[in-house]
């Protein structure tokens, strides 16, 4: 038979097993995120509490390094960066919209015209407007030399072989800044030219090749970094409505 002092400390005992089996399991990360998945209004609902602890005010002696406060600044200057490069962005895309504004109107211009005078004049008059630019020229290769005088406004004959020589035989555009203007090209208008595009035109097998040569006085208005897609649609809008007025061939 157990004595009163044995029976108490046993009593003791089986106390402190329940309380350690009752015990909860020690908190760690898992539990907390597994804690965090289930109730996920948790973080929202104590987003002030979570403020404070991820940027908490600190005391620090003049030998200590605060590498939070490194570590924000990053973070800050990171976003400033993004941010600079969203409105870049967003600035990039207003301005390609602009241009493909510009140029449906032309090409709208060109499949408006009644007749073939109208088609040159929307090339050479109502483009430039249209496009934002000082000057346009149609230019087309004569095979006698030297070149015929071409009578009609905003049109230049040049040699047999000029394209070539200055497009070169593989490329059909070429965008040229901070040039003077070529009167072979742009006739009266080339002081006004600062910036210039040149677009291969190959109306037909059977006809002489052509060049669209557009022209601005903003020195930069034209370069190579820029996308040369709606130019080379503006081309080949062009040599389909010349190609399909004078019945040409493909």
């Amino acid at each position: 038979m157990q004595k009163p002092s044995e029976q108490k400390s046993a009593r003791d005992a089986a106390g402190a097993d329940a309380e350690t089996s009752a015990a909860p399991a020690p908190l760690d990360g898992a539990r907390v995120l597994a804690y965090l998945e289930t109730h996920p209004e948790f973080l929202a609902e104590q987003a002030a509490f979570i403020a404070g602890l991820l940027n908490p005010a600190r005391e620090s002696g003049s030998r200590v390094v605060d590498m939070q406060r490194f570590l924000v600044e990053r973070l800050e200057r990171r976003t400033r960066e993004l941010e600079t490069e969203r409105d870049q962005m967003v600035a990039l895309a207003r301005l390609n919209l602009k241009s493909q504004t510009r140029i449906h109107r032309a090409v709208l211009a060109l499949i408006n015209a009644q007749s073939f005078e109208q088609l040159i004049q929307a090339v050479t008059i109502d483009m430039p407007v249209f496009l934002g630019l000082d000057v346009a020229a149609l230019c087309i290769e004569a095979a006698e030399t030297p070149p015929p005088r071409c009578e009609t406004p905003g049109v230049r004959v040049l040699e047999a072989g000029a394209v070539d020589r200055m497009l070169g035989s593989a490329r059909d555009l070429l965008l040229l800044p901070n040039v003077r203007g070529d009167a072979n090209l742009f006739g009266a208008g080339s002081p006004l030219v600062r910036s210039m595009a040149l677009l291969r035109l190959k109306f037909s097998p059977l006809a002489p090749l052509g060049l669209l040569a557009l022209g601005s006085r903003k020195e930069t208005r034209f370069n190579p970094g820029q996308g040369t897609e709606l130019l080379s649609f503006l081309a080949r809008a062009i040599e389909l409505s010349i190609r399909t007025w004078l019945d040409l061939p493909r």
